[in-house]
């Protein structure tokens, strides 16, 4: 699943799930653009994949800005001519009972895990449009296929984000490019680490038939897939990793 001469741009690449894609990306031959809010962690991985032989470099935005995304999709095609690869990964929880969420828990859950979508969806697809050639990623979560309790602000976004992949692929299906979205389960990241152990890991192992978290690197490869050639005939599907979590 050869990426030669293919850049992709990988948001919230700092850590955890955004980071492994990174790597798998650039493993198969992407240059990758690593997006953080932080530079010091987009700038560790992007230098992490160039010790490894891979080419990256790292670019600290913050996805929430219609602004900032906008003046970094020029940026990037300035200095690529096209970005052949957007994986909208970047995404923030703010958990809490419905009667107990303030507004800025709600808009700022759908600024950073939804509207970043759009903005740089709209920022990086016409050169796509122009080459005829495309793959949009979107990382959205089984939260937004059944809704969690205590995430009706996650929940939304990310059942947002499927909408927004299926009205997305029907629009640019004619200039082949490729729009689908990855709904984890439970992975084994730095933000679900308080989960992994006690009452709240056995709740939640209750739920999935493989009776254990996902890894990183499951996503990934599934992403890895989905921007090669070989799945050049798929569009506007919702694929669950969440070990059998979702059926």
């Amino acid at each position: 699943m050869s990426l030669e001469n293919r850049t992709a741009v990988v948001t919230g690449a700092g850590r955890g799930i955004g980071k492994a894609i990174a790597e798998k990306l650039a493993s198969q031959g992407a240059t990758v653009v690593c997006v953080s809010r932080t530079a010091e962690n987009c700038g560790a991985v992007a230098e992490g994949i160039k010790a490894a032989g891979g080419k990256a470099r790292a670019l600290a935005v913050d996805v929430s800005s219609a602004s900032e995304v906008a003046e970094a999709s020029k940026t990037l095609i300035e200095e690529f001519k096209t970005i052949d690869i957007l994986v909208n990964n970047a995404g923030i929880t703010r958990d809490t009972l419905l009667m107990r969420m303030s507004e800025d828990d709600w808009h700022s859950v759908l600024q950073t895990n939804l509207s970043s979508c759009f903005y740089w969806l709209k920022g990086l697809v016409q050169p796509m449009v122009r080459q005829r050639w495309g793959r949009v990623v979107n990382i959205s979560s089984v939260s937004g296929l059944i809704g969690l309790p205590g995430q009706v602000n996650y929940s939304a976004a990310k059942a947002g984000m499927i909408g927004l992949t299926k009205a997305a692929a029907k629009e640019l299906a004619s200039r082949n490019i490729t729009v689908n979205a990855v709904a984890p389960g439970f992975i084994r990241t730095d933000m679900t680490a308080s989960l992994s152990e006690g009452d709240a890991a056995r709740e939640i192992m209750s739920r999935i038939p493989l009776k254990r978290f996902g890894e990183a690197a499951d996503i990934a490869a599934m992403v890895g897939f989905l921007c090669g050639d070989e799945a050049s005939y798929i569009t506007g599907k919702v694929f669950t990793i969440d070990g059998g979590m979702v059926m």
